[in-house]
């Protein structure tokens, strides 16, 4: 397959946890490998990630749903251990303090999303996904500059697009029942496209 744009994720998998990096916009057009990424990492018994979203210019709903079943794709991979968090999900928003200490992550969430800004923390927000993961929007205390691999996207064809782009807005419902009636049409219209493939 063809490899599309210029890579807006890159990666630290040797790390533990593992580090992503953002730069640029986040969106359908290039969500797809960060959910390969995180199969891919499951795979390997890797089951904690940390996101700086620093750089991140913008995100739309399909990168968001994409997030949201990374969240819970991770809860799965460590349900069998302590970082599981509580049968509620208790995510949300967390300061510097107490986030790291010694460069070790001390969330009981699998997914940490660092030094996100105000704009990206009113969607996350918004669309209640901060319940499945920990939120930070401080100057998270964590070096990214070993971020260096970069994540590429692959040329996928229309029907793909459209199984990913309805996985993810499924992912925001399961996340948040709410979500339901927010993209209730693009659900329907997705649907409809994957079901006349």
């Amino acid at each position: 397959m063809v490899e599309t744009g210029k890579p807006v994720f890159f990666v630290d998998a040797h790390a533990d946890p593992v580090v992503m990096r953002i730069e640029g916009r986040a969106s359908f057009q290039n969500s797809g490998c960060l959910r390969d990424f995180v199969t891919e990492m499951l795979a390997q018994g890797k089951t904690r990630l940390v996101i700086d979203f620093q750089h991140c210019t913008s995100m739309d709903s399909t990168f968001l749903g994409i997030l949201a079943g990374v969240a819970l794709q991770l809860r799965k991979g460590n349900a069998g251990g302590a970082a599981a968090g509580g049968a509620g999900g208790q995510g949300g928003e967390r300061g510097v303090t107490g986030a790291l200490r010694g460069g070790k992550s001390e969330s009981s969430q699998p997914l940490i999303l660092a030094r996100v800004g105000q704009r990206n923390l009113e969607l996350i927000r918004n669309l209640g996904i901060h319940r499945l993961m920990t939120v930070d929007s401080g100057d998270f205390k964590m070096n990214f500059d070993h971020c260096a691999r970069p994540l590429t996207q692959q040329e996928q064809d229309e029907l793909s697009n459209a199984r990913m782009a309805l996985e993810a807005h499924e992912n925001l419902v399961a996340a948040d029942e709410s979500n339901r009636s927010k993209f209730q049409d693009v659900l329907s219209f997705l649907k409809n496209r994957v079901d006349a493939r």
